[in-house]
C-alpha cells in the first residue's frame, strides 16, 4: 500500500545513511548496485569491551567508478532520444555495495523504499517509480540484490558475475554463458598446444564449482595442471599477515613450476593480486621467469591506490578474456567533461578524484588541509589504465547495454495493447507502480541494435546472447597500457585468433612461448605415458616397425594403407611401386630371350629329325613319341610367356593349367620311352611273350592316360577355385605385386605332385634300365634327364616358398626352363650329335650289335 501525505508522514531514518550515491531526477527510475569501494572490517576479539560501532575502513577500486558512469551516459542518451520513450525521462539512483552483503541489502532496501527511509513495503515518496534494478558487479552481490527484488517482481539486469545458481530468482544477464568463456580458454590453450598450466581459483564456492564443472572439462582435451592454488581474499585487516605468508610461498611454487602459462579465474579486483605477486618474491619486486596471464572475464584491470606506481610488467602480454564491447566515441566526449564541479549529484566522485589523482578537496572544517589540493581540471585521460579508460570497458558496456534493454522494453510495453495508463500531474505523466511487473514479458523477447551497433538480445534462459573478446595487454616503457583486440569467441563457439598481433612478455623475446611437461614427440614416434604422473607428462619412443606417426605428440602410430608403405622416418606413408615381372627389366627381358632360345633349338631338333625320320636312329626311338615330346617341350618353352608382363584374367587362367598339362604330356612320353626300351629289350629274349606289348598302342595309351589325369585335375582346379588376377600389398613391403593369385594352392601342389610323380616313376624305371647294352637303349640319357628335372622341381618348392613378389613368379620360370633344357639336352643332344656330326654310326647294324 502507499502513505497517503496528509495522513501520514514517513520520519523514521536509517541511523547510517549510504556514503556514495548518485542520483537523477527522471519519470521512471532505474536503480543501480555498484561497487565503489570494498570494506575492511577490523577483527574483535573480546579480549576488551568492543567499540559501540564497527570499524569498517574503505577500499576504493577506482576503475569500478566507470560502471556508474556509464549508466549515467546511457540514461543521458535515451533521453534525448525522442524515438525510444517520447514524453518520458528516465532517471536514475545508484547506490554503492561496498562488496559487502549487509551493505548490499541497505542499498536495495533503499532502493525499494522512499528515499533513504527503510519502510519496506510502503511507498512515501510519489516522485520515484522504480522499473528496474542494474547491479551487481560480483556473484555474491548480485544475489544479495536478487533476494530482496524477486519478492516485489521488479527486474533486475546482472551486469556483472553471474550467480552459479539462482535460488529461485529471476533476473537477466547482461553478459553472455559462462560455459563459452570456458571454450574460449580451451580453444585458446590448445591453439598454442599449452597443455601444461597452472590455475589459481578464489578461496570461495566458485572455486568449488570450478574444480567439479569446469576443470575436468580441460582434462578432457587434454590439458593437464602442474598446480591448482586457492588466492586467498582479504576481508579483516587481521588476515594481512596470513596473506603475505601465503603469498610468499604460492609465489615460490610459480617460480619453480614448470609451466609457463597459468589460467586466473577471479573476480572484479583480483588484479590487485597479481599486482602484488611479484612484491612476494622478498628482494627486489620481479619475476623469476616469463609468464603467460590468462584471465577471466569476471577481472578487470584493476589496482588499488596504494598500487598506483608499482611496477606493471607482469601485465605485460597478458590475454584477457573481456565481455564483447564495441568503441562508443560520444562516451569518450561525456568523459572528458567529467569533473566534481560540474556534476553536483555524483556522490562518487569526489572521492574516485581524490583517490585517483592523488588529491584532496578543500574541507570548511578542516584549516589546513595536507596534500595536493584537488583543482577539479585534472584530465582523466592522464590515469593509467589500471585506474581508469576512456574507452568503455566490457562491464560499462553490460551496464550500458542494461539501460538501453529497460527502455526499449519500455517502448515496447507503450507500443502495445497493453499499454500503461499514465497519470498527469505536475511531474509530468505518471506511470503505475503496480503495472511495471509486465514489463518481464518485454523485456524477454527485445532486440535491438544499440548504438555501437551490436545486436542486443537474450536467449530463452534470458541471458543475453553475445560472445568475448580475447584482450592482449601491452605496457610501454613509460607505463602506458595498450588494450589490443586479438580474438574472439561468438556465440556459436567458434573461436578466432589473430596471433601474429600478440605482443608476448618481454622474457620470451616475441617468440611464441611453450608450456608442456614434456618436449614434444617428434613425428615417427609416440607419446608413452610416465608411471604415476599426469598424462601431459609422458616419454617419447619410436614407433614400430610398419606404423608412423605424421604429427607431433601422437597418442598411438598408424598402420599406412595397403597401397603405402612407411618411409625411414616413419613419419609420413609413400605410395608403393607398382611390381611385376615385365619385359622392360633386365630379369624379364633374360628370361624371355632363354625361353626363346630354348624354343628356337627345340624346332630345330625337330625339324632335324623330321627331315631324317627315315633313318635308323629316328625309327629306333619311335619317331611319333619323340615327335610329341619335342612339341611338347617346344609349347613347355612358349608357355613361359604366360608368366610375363602384366597378368590379366586369361594368362591367369591359363599360365598354370597349361604349364601342368604340357610338362605332364612331356614326362609322359620320357616314361613311354623308358618303358619301351625295357619291353623292347626284353622281348629280344627268344620265347618272350613281351614281343606283343611292343609298339605304339602301348606308348599311346601311356601318354593319353597320363596326360588326362592332370588334364582332369587342372579341369577340377579351374571349376572349383580357379586362379584369378591378384595385387600382393603384403608380401614385399614397397611394392604392390601384381600377380595371379592361385586361388586353390591345394590344387596347385596337387599339379606340380602329380608331375612329380611321373617324373620320379620315369627316373626309376630308367635308373634300373640304366645297364642294359647302350647300343639297344636310352636308358641312361633318361636317368640323366630325369634326375635333372626331380633335382630342379625339388628345390623349386623351398625356393618359391622363400622368395616373394615378382621372384617367385622368375624363380617359377627358371624351374620350367631348366627342367625342359635337362630333358632337352640329356635325351636329345646325343641322337643329333649322331645325327648330324656322326651320320656313319646311324644305321642299323650300328643299333643292334651287343656290347661285350
Amino acid at each position: 500500500m502507499s502513505c497517503a501525505p496528509n495522513v501520514v508522514q514517513c520520519r523514521i531514518r536509517y541511523p547510517q545513511p549510504p556514503v556514495h550515491k548518485y542520483h537523477q531526477k527522471g519519470d521512471l527510475i532505474i536503480g543501480g548496485i555498484a561497487y565503489h569501494a570494498g570494506i575492511v572490517a577490523s577483527k574483535i576479539l573480546f579480549n576488551e569491551e568492543p567499540l559501540p560501532t564497527l570499524t569498517e575502513s574503505f577500499v576504493v577500486v577506482p576503475k569500478h567508478y566507470q560502471h556508474s558512469v556509464a549508466l549515467a551516459f546511457a540514461v543521458k542518451e535515451i533521453n534525448e532520444n525522442p524515438q525510444i520513450l517520447p514524453n518520458l525521462t528516465l532517471g536514475f539512483h545508484i547506490y554503492d555495495s561496498h562488496n559487502n552483503a549487509r551493505r548490499t541489502y541497505h542499498a536495495t532496501l533503499i532502493l525499494l523504499s522512499a528515499l533513504e527511509r527503510l519502510i519496506p513495503s510502503y511507498l512515501c515518496d510519489k516522485q520515484k517509480n522504480l522499473i528496474a534494478v542494474i547491479g551487481g558487479l560480483d556473484a555474491h552481490i548480485s544475489t544479495n540484490v536478487a533476494t530482496l527484488l524477486n519478492n516485489y517482481k521488479i527486474p533486475q539486469l546482472i551486469y556483472g558475475s553471474v550467480p552459479s545458481t539462482n535460488y529461485g530468482h529471476s533476473f537477466y544477464q547482461m553478459v553472455p554463458h559462462e560455459a563459452l568463456q570456458h571454450t574460449g580458454i580451451v580453444s585458446l590453450l590448445l591453439y598454442f598446444g599449452w597443455t601444461w598450466i597452472g590455475v589459481l581459483l578464489l578461496n570461495d564456492e566458485s572455486s568449488d564449482r570450478h574444480l567439479q564443472t569446469v576443470l575436468p572439462m580441460f582434462s578432457q582435451r587434454g590439458i593437464c595442471f602442474a598446480f591448482i592454488k586457492r588466492v586467498p581474499t582479504l576481508t579483516s585487516d587481521a588476515e594481512v599477515n596470513n596473506i603475505l605468508e601465503n603469498g610468499a610461498k604460492m609465489y615460490n611454487e610459480i617460480m619453480d613450476s614448470s609451466t609457463n602459462v597459468i589460467v586466473f579465474y577471479g573476480k572484479s579486483n583480483s588484479m590487485t593480486f597479481l599486482r602484488w605477486l611479484p612484491y612476494y618474491s622478498g628482494h627486489e619486486p620481479r619475476l623469476r621467469k616469463g609468464i603467460v596471464w590468462i584471465t577471466t572475464a569476471q577481472m578487470e584491470l584493476t589496482s588499488l591506490v596504494y598500487q598506483k606506481y608499482w611496477q606493471t610488467e607482469i601485465f605485460n602480454g597478458m590475454l584477457s578474456f573481456t565481455i564483447h564491447s564495441n568503441d562508443l566515441p560520444e562516451f569518450k566526449q561525456f568523459v572528458e567533461k567529467r569533473n566534481p564541479s560540474s556534476t553536483k549529484e555524483d556522490g562518487f566522485i569526489r572521492q574516485f578524484w581524490q583517490e585517483a589523482f592523488g588529491c584532496v578537496f578543500p574541507d570548511a572544517d578542516v584549516e589546513e588541509v595536507m596534500g595536493n589540493i584537488c583543482s577539479s581540471k585534472e584530465k582523466l585521460e592522464t590515469l593509467p589504465a589500471p585506474f581508469f579508460e576512456m574507452n568503455m570497458t566490457g562491464y560499462s558496456y553490460s551496464v550500458y547495454n542494461a539501460v538501453n534493454v529497460v527502455a526499449h522494453a519500455l517502448h515496447d510495453m507503450s507500443s502495445s495493447r497493453l499499454k500503461l495508463r499514465a497519470m498527469e500531474g505536475r511531474g509530468g505523466p505518471k506511470w503505475q507502480k503496480q503495472q511495471f511487473w509486465q514489463l518481464h514479458h518485454f523485456l524477454k523477447s527485445v532486440s535491438f541494435n544499440n548504438s555501437g551497433g551490436d545486436k542486443v538480445a537474450f536467449d530463452q534462459h534470458g541471458e543475453l546472447v553475445a560472445g568475448f573478446d580475447v584482450i592482449n595487454w601491452i605496457v610501454s616503457s613509460n607505463q602506458t597500457f595498450h588494450r589490443v583486440k586479438v580474438g574472439r569467441v561468438d556465440p556459436n563457439q567458434v573461436f578466432t585468433i589473430n596471433a601474429e598481433a600478440i605482443m608476448w612478455y618481454s622474457w620470451f623475446n616475441q617468440s611464441q612461448p611453450v608450456s608442456l611437461c614434456s618436449e614434444r614427440c617428434h613425428p615417427g614416434s609416440r607419446k608413452k605415458v610416465k608411471e604415476g604422473e599426469q598424462f601431459c607428462c609422458y616419454d617419447c619412443i619410436s614407433c614400430p616397425e610398419g606404423k608412423i606417426s605424421a604429427q607431433e605428440d601422437m597418442n598411438d602410430c598408424n598402420t599406412c594403407s595397403d597401397e603405402e608403405y612407411p618411409n625411414k622416418n616413419q613419419n609420413l606413408c609413400i605410395p608403393k611401386d607398382i611390381s611385376f615381372l615385365s619385359y622392360g627389366e633386365p630379369l624379364g627381358i633374360g628370361l624371355a630371350c632363354f625361353a626363346l632360345y630354348f624354343s628356337m633349338i627345340t624346332a630345330l631338333m625337330l625339324g632335324t629329325f623330321m627331315k631324317h625320320h627315315n633313318t635308323a636312329l629316328v625309327k629306333a626311338n619311335n619317331r611319333d613319341l619323340t615327335y610329341t615330346l619335342l612339341i611338347s617341350l617346344l609349347l613347355c618353352f612358349l608357355c613361359v610367356f604366360l608368366f610375363i608382363g602384366q597378368r590379366n584374367m586369361v594368362t591367369c587362367l591359363l599360365r598354370q593349367t597349361a604349364f601342368g598339362i604340357i610338362f605332364s604330356v612331356a614326362v609322359s612320353c620320357v616314361l613311354a620311352k623308358t618303358i619301351t626300351v625295357v619291353l623292347a629289350f626284353m622281348a629280344t629274349k627268344p620265347g618272350s611273350r613281351m614281343r606283343m606289348w611292343v609298339g605304339k598302342r602301348l606308348t599311346n595309351s601311356i601318354v593319353v592316360s597320363c596326360s588326362l589325369v592332370q588334364a582332369g585335375v587342372c579341369a577340377a582346379w579351374l571349376g572349383s577355385s580357379p586362379p584369378f588376377p591378384d595385387a600382393d600389398v603384403h608380401s614385399v613391403t614397397k611394392e604392390v605385386v601384381l600377380e595371379c593369385n592361385e586361388g586353390s594352392v591345394t590344387m596347385f601342389y596337387c599339379v606340380l605332385g602329380y608331375m612329380g610323380f611321373l617324373a620320379l616313376v620315369s627316373f626309376t624305371v630308367a635308373f634300373f634300365a640304366r645297364k642294359l647294352p647302350d647300343s639297344f637303349n636310352e636308358a641312361k640319357f633318361i636317368t640323366f634327364s630325369m634326375l635333372v628335372f626331380c633335382s630342379v622341381w625339388l628345390s623349386f618348392v623351398p625356393t618359391y616358398l622363400s622368395t616373394k613378389g615378382k621372384y617367385m613368379v622368375a624363380v617359377e620360370i627358371f624351374s620350367i626352363l631348366a627342367s625342359g633344357a635337362g630333358l632337352l639336352c640329356c635325351i636329345f643332344a646325343p641322337k643329333c650329335y649322331i645325327i648330324l656330326l656322326r651320320p656313319e654310326l646311324n644305321n642299323r647294324e650300328h643299333l643292334v650289335r651287343s656290347k661285350v
